[in-house]
């Protein structure tokens, strides 16, 4: 095996099509598909499938890749040069709260995607988390530093959450003028047995016996359910805040404090599209500090900066 059969298999994973890959190659494509065929025989496995919109990867294709852009940018880094976003492909697959990839990464994504159009995303967005450390996922922002696994991570950011209600409930419901008057209040909260991760359980923190009476495993759902005036409840004032008709309550006394942290397993850090994407998100956090502490009515507008290749403050888990 040679350089040079990596490099026509990087130009096919990259264009999808033969035609394309043999123009930016400036070869046969013919020829392209001669040397495919003898790479896949010399590594014994099966790289690209077929389809109708071209030549998709395979998962030893997939991981192929991996390997071949590692090498790509350490000789760039080398030569002194980077790769454009034309240049990066490869499938991205980002796991997220519910709340943090719904409101704040999907309506950011394009982006990311119109820099790099190559690069496939799968964003899981769900009440629980897919695990880095199985490498079920590339990407995962999750609510705590992993204490173990093969992982570097790196706080992304802090974020408040509030009691919030409408104005419609609260002129129906008993005065609430303290955390202790919430017993005699209507509230939506989580599923007990089926909360995904310590930190929220947070009702606890503002008073044990508190219990919600009518529950969700969606923190989306809890906010629509508090929109629509028959309950109050706690939310990340990034979507409380944002929702018109809610109306932040007790400020002074109920001010919940989380963090989100990105998590990548280790042997991915490096990778161009993976660090391209990291430096993507923290950048997107920047303007809206003051959204995510519940400082400010409305997150900001998705920004279109230029993206940096890394992020800051990275740790390891061991």
């Amino acid at each position: 095996m040679n350089w040079d059969d990596l490099r026509i298999f990087l130009a096919v994973a990259r264009a999808q099509r033969l035609s394309r890959a043999a123009a930016t190659l400036e070869m046969d494509a013919t020829t392209v598909s001669r040397r495919l065929r003898k790479l896949e025989t010399t590594l014994a496995l099966r790289l690209f499938e077929h389809a109708p919109t071209g030549h998709m990867l395979t998962e030893d294709g997939q991981r192929l890749l991996d390997q071949v852009e590692r090498m790509e940018a350490e000789a760039l880094d080398i030569a002194g040069t980077q790769p454009n976003g034309m240049g990066l492909a490869g499938t991205l697959r980002v796991s997220a709260s519910e709340g943090f990839g719904t409101r704040i990464i999907a309506p950011r994504l394009q982006g990311f995607t119109s820099r790099f159009p190559n690069i496939q995303i799968d964003l899981i967005a769900s009440s629980g988390f897919l695990s880095p450390s199985r490498r079920e996922v590339d990407v995962a922002v999750m609510l705590a530093r992993p204490r173990a696994g093969p992982l570097v991570a790196s706080k992304l950011t802090d974020y408040a959450l509030g009691l919030y209600a409408t104005r419609a409930y609260l002129a129906a419901a008993p005065p609430l003028r303290q955390p202790a008057d919430l017993l005699g209040h209507r509230m939506t909260g989580y599923v007990g047995d089926q909360i995904y991760a310590p930190e929220l359980r947070y009702l606890a923190e503002i008073d044990r016996r508190l219990a919600p009476q009518v529950r969700s495993t969606s923190i989306n759902a809890q906010a629509e359910m508090i929109a629509g005036g028959h309950v109050c409840g706690i939310l990340p004032c990034f979507i409380g805040d944002a929702m018109p008709g809610l109306e932040r309550l007790l400020r002074d006394t109920i001010d919940i404090q989380r963090s989100f942290w990105l998590v990548v397993p280790r042997d991915l850090r490096g990778l161009p599209r993976i660090d391209r994407f990291l430096g993507w998100l923290v950048e997107e956090m920047q303007p809206l500090r003051h959204a995510m502490h519940g400082t400010s009515q409305t997150p900001a507008a998705p920004s279109r900066r230029v993206l940096p290749r890394s992020i800051p403050g990275d740790s390891e888990s061991t």
